[in-house]
């Protein structure tokens, strides 16, 4: 696909989700007997198969080997980041991210060792859904993704933007590759939540509407670019959405409470 029909798409994207956001009423979740089920299908998902799978990889694998395959996928998700900046004309980030990216692809060989963190650089997240809110896009509905988790949307789009247009491994050729790099990311993104506490049972009658609720709050920061401070710290809260944590930013949501 080349860059006109991108940008076509995208702009296409844009302008659907500007008049769906207009549209937006004031009860965030109006699909909300939907949303409940599937919901269930991902916890269930999650107990049976995805949770199981992480825990058998990070018991069978090294503990470098583990740590070096996260450096590499998110040194993949740093591009994301990098393209998301330039969209939404943030050049001073945009110039930390992208120096984050070629440092860490060639010092720290393609991205397994994290170089850029290991001398004092930052890390940011930046996605399409968050690039849309940028420039006024509403959230739109909120809505429960099967596998992926809480989402609304415009971050629906976004992850669909993304996943498409901007990461590197939806350009691999051979489609079984493709598929066997996406499998090892998704193990990846599990594993890195294993460490996080049951929370979410714990801390609300109805885990529902305590993991939409801060969903919707913490994507409403990161949009405002405050500090993100969320009061969620469950395991499959974080699981089940697209944007991983990190053990660091698990461990500072953790502490906020």
């Amino acid at each position: 696909m080349n860059l006109k029909n991108i940008l076509k798409n995208l702009i296409l994207m844009a302008l659907i989700l500007f008049l769906g956001g207009c549209a937006t009423t004031n009860n965030p979740d109006p699909l909300e007997s939907m949303n409940r089920g599937i919901y269930k299908f991902n916890t269930a998902f999650d107990d049976t198969v995805a949770k199981p799978v992480a825990k058998g990889y990070k018991a069978v694998a090294p503990s470098f080997v583990v740590k070096g395959i996260n450096n590499f996928f998110n040194n993949i998700r740093d591009i994301i980041t990098v393209i998301n900046d330039l969209l939404q004309f943030k050049v001073k980030h945009a110039l930390n991210d992208a120096s984050r990216v070629a440092i860490n692809s060639t010092i720290g060989i393609l991205g397994f060792v994290d170089v850029h963190t290991m001398t004092g650089g930052e890390r940011r997240k930046e996605d399409f859904g968050q690039t849309l809110g940028h420039w006024g896009v509403g959230s739109g509905a909120y809505i429960v993704i099967p596998f992926f988790g809480p989402s609304t949307v415009r971050d629906g789009f976004g992850l669909v933007a993304d996943t498409l247009y901007f990461d590197p491994i939806s350009y691999i050729s051979d489609v079984r590759t493709r598929n066997q790099v996406r499998l090892g990311q998704f193990i990846d993104a599990r594993t890195e939540l294993l460490n996080a506490s049951d929370i979410l049972e714990e801390a609300s009658i109805d885990p529902y509407a305590f993991q939409r609720d801060a969903y919707l709050q913490y994507r409403d920061s990161l949009v405002n670019d405050s500090d993100g401070s969320v009061d969620y710290d469950d395991e499959n809260l974080l699981s089940d959405g697209y944007e991983p944590f990190t053990e660091e930013e698990l461990v500072s949501s953790t502490a906020n409470n």
